[in-house]
């Protein structure tokens, strides 16, 4: 059974417009590897500047295999470099009963 993942990034100093293309390749990583499902993605951002990301997992198989393939543990170094994982709790719009982020264009 698929899955959905939201994660949120906040973008190192000056980093924003490569976290936005790392995410975006991000994406392209995973489907080409067949790891998600075609569902369009969500990209958002925070009142911060944290970028969240919303996308499909096809199974909970698919999640641990990303885990073990080169091209994807590539992406998520550069991920390393460029940005902090956040906890959607740290979000501000998350504090109430409805988040909402402004849209990020694919």
């Amino acid at each position: 059974m698929s899955r959905f993942q939201i994660l949120s990034y906040r973008p190192k100093p000056g980093k924003e417009d490569a976290l936005l293309s790392a995410v975006r390749e991000h994406l392209k990583v995973l489907r080409a590897e067949r790891l998600i499902t075609y569902r369009p993605a969500c990209i958002m951002r925070a009142a911060d500047g944290s970028i969240v990301q919303v996308f499909e997992w096809r199974s909970a198989e698919a999640l641990a295999k990303a885990y073990r393939l080169p091209a994807v543990h590539a992406v998520w170094a550069e991920f390393g470099l460029i940005c902090d994982h956040r906890p959607l709790s740290a979000l501000s719009e998350c504090k109430g009963n409805f988040a909402e982020f402004e849209a990020v264009m694919p």
